[in-house]
């Protein structure tokens, strides 16, 4: 009886600390996108990989202590030396980022802690000329199209598509837009998704990262990541 006793209260303990549970805690890494700071980009440095690092509600709410750099706070997961990452809140030595896959054909993320020395930051390019721009983009699920509008203008198209489970959810939007030092950014205001589509690009690399403002398109569509140029 004892015993019985125990596991009732241990398991009204758990499911009252389960409810508990605030997804907007700090020391929760939902990824990158979820926070209201600029993103970044930057590429594991780590030999030859790098372990996530779990959040406080990991392991049935039994990671209290972590992101810390203990092997009780170690996932399995892990990412390679040279895969890029967007970046987004940090919290003491780590960092909160989502990694996606350059041949992932849909949209999946990994989103978790890593150790913030294991990554090395990636600058945009500073002064990008309208043919860096210029250009037809990919990305699992979507597309934008970038092309010279004229008087120093580009006009730019993007459609996504996101399945789910009996059906699909999609975005898009078109502007006209003056490039600004190393950086895209516009507002669709046509959109009929919430309060309309807000989006800005960088050029990283070889990559296009976009960043929106998740009113682009319906439920759970999102333009977010980092697009390749197509041939």
């Amino acid at each position: 009886m004892r015993a019985a006793t125990i596991g009732v209260l241990l398991s009204a303990a758990l499911a009252q600390s389960a409810s508990a549970y605030d997804a907007y805690d700090p020391a929760n890494c939902n990824g990158a996108g979820e926070e209201k700071r600029p993103i970044t980009v930057s590429k594991v440095m780590a030999h030859p990989r790098v372990n996530f690092v779990k959040s406080p509600y990991d392991d049935n709410f039994t990671a209290s202590t972590c992101p810390a750099s203990t092997r009780a706070c170690r996932k399995k997961d892990y990412l390679l030396s040279g895969d890029l990452v967007l970046v987004g809140a940090a919290r003491g030595d780590f960092a909160c980022v989502s990694y996606q896959s350059p041949l992932a054909k849909r949209q999946v993320w990994a989103n978790g802690w890593l150790p913030a020395a294991a990554l090395a930051p990636v600058p945009p390019m500073p002064s990008p000329k309208p043919a860096d721009w210029i250009g037809a983009w990919r990305h699992p699920g979507g597309h934008i199209e970038i092309k010279s509008d004229g008087g120093g203008k580009l006009a730019i198209e993007g459609e996504m598509v996101v399945p789910t489970a009996r059906d699909f959810h999609n975005g898009g939007f078109k502007a006209q837009v003056t490039p600004q030092a190393a950086t895209l950014a516009f507002a669709d205001d046509g959109s009929n998704y919430g309060d309309g589509c807000k989006v800005r690009m960088e050029r990283i690399g070889a990559w296009l990262l976009v960043v929106d403002n998740a009113g682009c398109g319906g439920a759970g569509v999102s333009f977010l990541g980092l697009y390749r140029r197509g041939k």
